[in-house]
């Protein structure tokens, strides 16, 4: 993002209303933020400047000081730290750990952070969601390296093998961001031009007789001149203060000692690397039985590719394997399915549309199907997804959960005071209904003739009719058992509790539904608007963001007028993919959706209009069905001076 140098458009202070939000923000941002971070990297009585550039982004920074935020996009929803701040606060947030600093190498040139060059704790891969803030550090340097944006979860990590990108890199050290800053610096010594190491004054802290061998790790030799001399200044330095003498340290200098992981790692690679290409296809093959045979099963089909791939063969190799498709005579999963389809194996087709192959059956009366013996091991269990649109939806972001609920009212609170419950909680309608069959079986209201009916008291009558009943009509002495939980559900004050992630809200009343419609504009441009989705927890600059990047179209928020709330208008007539993106990505069902196209006030104020046709009597009837593209038009009479036409839906 900030790889070019690109002149600022405009440069502002911030007034207070939004140095305050901009501290909301980033405390919402930055899940690990404490207040005492927060003060840090935008103190409360300092000014703030903000910096807009061309392409968007914001810079905020401390008036006279350091560019502490930037946001990608300018919306709020895009936040992150600089490394000025990161070095500040190193916890402001998550960070990942580079193998060693030579990776660190490709990071400052300008490259995206892979998972091979992610050093894995013991207790394996932190749990995070794609689209996080993370940092990157190198092992044994707390100042943070870099900064960007998770590319997927760690659950998809997992099932990709963890390969692939791990992190979009939105900023690091010695880029443009880092260097308009007046008085650039480093925060150790193990920031160098083109890579960053440990730093020295954490090693000096260490066992003298491991230094040596960790700097060797990372690449550095003490002993050569031109080689990192500040750093082997410091090295020598510490090593006389812990007594050695010069002429070992000199004869130590001399050694080149690389230790690039533990002795189970080395021997994996050395196993990996020596199976040959025919080794690779025999255990593709062995790997694609032992799935069929095991966890691939007819229900499941038709299968992606991907998802045969990920979930099931992967899964069956053997332990410490490294199980690659490039290196095998096939290098492509599409070849090496469709080489199995043609011995008969299974079938399966290319999918040009979604340009991915589909395993569409399975011969199980195929010899190598029948003649493989598979191996009786417990195979880690991965959920996937059979569905070729869940390999391709956008991750579940935000997890959603909808529950209507119910507070019981003055009609029906003698029913909960008589069982001793407390009325002013929420009951969910089986929980109501529940309430009454009990409250029913306690008074012995069952008719003894007919189980099936109630018989009501003066209690349950009340409870279930009074005030709905007409003057002078009789109240009901019975009810179905059928009709009974609804009608004493209905005279309930109905709630709603809706859960995204941590965030639970409980609101009264009925569900609201998510309003989208479709308007042509002038010069017939069509537009998309939104609104309602306050109702699911979901941010309304949030979404205009996201779909900014989704529809490649611009975006507006405004606030609705005479209502709470926000709309999201965007450009182009997007209103099926906006429906399925609020499905598959926020977890909307599709009943709380509702599409409508426009409809003119002329249309809604009147069924027929007289046009004077005296000139152009076909020119006016086509602009007039041109303005009104969602409405048809027939001509009901016609003469010489006028037309008569009925307005109709089309």
């Amino acid at each position: 993002m900030f790889k070019k140098a690109v002149e600022a458009k405009s440069q502002q202070r911030l007034s207070g209303a939004d140095r305050k939000k901009l501290r909301r923000i980033a405390k919402e941002r930055f899940v690990n933020a404490t207040d005492a971070d927060i003060d840090l990297i935008i103190p409360p009585k300092s000014e703030i400047t903000a910096i807009k550039f061309p392409n968007r982004v914001h810079v905020y920074g401390i008036e006279g000081g350091f560019p502490m935020l930037f946001d990608v996009d300018g919306r709020g929803a895009d936040v992150f730290p600089t490394v000025y701040a990161l070095w500040k606060a190193p916890n402001l947030l998550p960070a990942f750990t580079l193998k060693g600093g030579e990776v660190s190498h490709f990071i400052i040139g300008g490259a995206d952070l892979m998972f091979p060059g992610i050093r894995i704790p013991e207790e394996g891969l932190p749990s995070f969601l794609a689209g996080q803030p993370w940092s990157v550090k190198v092992p044994g340097n707390l100042a943070p390296i870099a900064v960007g944006s998770t590319n997927m979860t760690s659950a998809e990590a997992v099932k990709a093998g963890l390969r692939g990108k791990a992190l979009l890199i939105s900023h690091c050290y010695k880029d443009f961001l880092w260097e308009s800053a007046e008085g650039h610096y480093v925060p150790n010594a193990g920031f160098l031009e083109d890579m960053v190491l440990d730093d020295p004054a954490l090693d000096s802290q260490r066992d003298p007789s491991n230094y040596l061998a960790n700097d060797h790790q990372n690449g550095v030799t003490t002993g050569q001149e031109g080689e990192f001399p500040e750093v082997a200044n410091a090295h020598s330095e510490d090593l006389e203060k812990n007594g050695l003498p010069e002429g070992i340290i000199s004869d130590l200098s001399g050694l080149n000692v690389e230790v690039n992981g533990s002795v189970e790692e080395l021997n994996g690679e050395k196993e990996q690397h020596a199976l040959s290409t025919d080794e690779v296809d025999s255990l593709l093959d062995t790997c694609l039985l032992q799935a069929l045979h095991t966890t691939v099963k007819d229900k499941d089909l038709p299968m992606p590719g991907s998802s045969l791939w990920s979930c099931h063969v992967l899964p069956c190799r053997p332990s410490g394997i490294t199980l690659d498709i490039k290196k095998s005579s096939h290098k492509k999963l599409s070849k090496w399915l469709q080489s199995k389809s043609s011995v008969g194996l299974i079938s399966s087709k290319e999918d040009k549309h979604k340009k991915e192959i589909v395993l569409l059956a399975i011969n199980r009366k195929h010899a190598d199907y029948m003649s493989f013996r598979p191996e009786k091991r417990k195979v880690e269990p991965i959920e996937c997804s059979s569905d070729a649109k869940a390999s391709e939806s956008a991750p579940q972001k935000f997890q959603l959960e909808l529950t209507e609920i119910y507070k019981p009212s003055v009609h029906v609170n003698p029913i909960f005071t008589s069982l001793g419950l407390d009325t002013g909680r929420l009951f969910t309608a089986a929980e109501a209904t529940d309430v009454v069959f009990s409250y029913i079986e306690n008074a012995n209201l069952v008719k003894p003739t007919n189980k099936a009916v109630v018989v009501l008291d003066a209690i349950l009558c009340d409870a279930l009719y009074k005030g709905s009943i007409k003057k002078g009509s009789a109240y009901p002495t019975e009810i179905h058992k059928k009709d009974l939980g609804f009608t004493f559900i209905n005279r309930m004050q109905a709630h709603h509790r809706v859960t995204r992630a941590n965030e639970t809200v409980v609101r009264k009343g009925a569900l609201k539904t998510v309003q989208i419609m479709t308007e042509r504009r002038q010069g017939n441009k069509k537009v998309t608007r939104v609104w309602g989705f306050e109702s699911f927890l979901i941010d309304a600059e949030s979404l205009a963001s996201e779909l900014q990047k989704k529809c490649a179209c611009s975006t507006t928020v405004t606030e609705l007028p005479g209502k709470k709330g926000f709309e999201v208008l965007i450009q182009g007539g997007v209103i099926g993919e906006l429906a399925k993106y609020l499905v598959d990505r926020y977890g909307i069902p599709k009943r709380y959706i509702e599409m409508s196209a426009y409809r003119s006030a002329l249309q809604s104020q009147v069924d027929c209009i007289e046009i004077d046709v005296s000139r152009s009597s076909d020119g006016v009837l086509f602009a007039l069905h041109d303005s009104l593209a969602l409405v048809s038009l027939r001509i009901i009479s016609k003469d010489e001076k006028e037309a008569r036409v009925e307005i109709s839906n089309s």
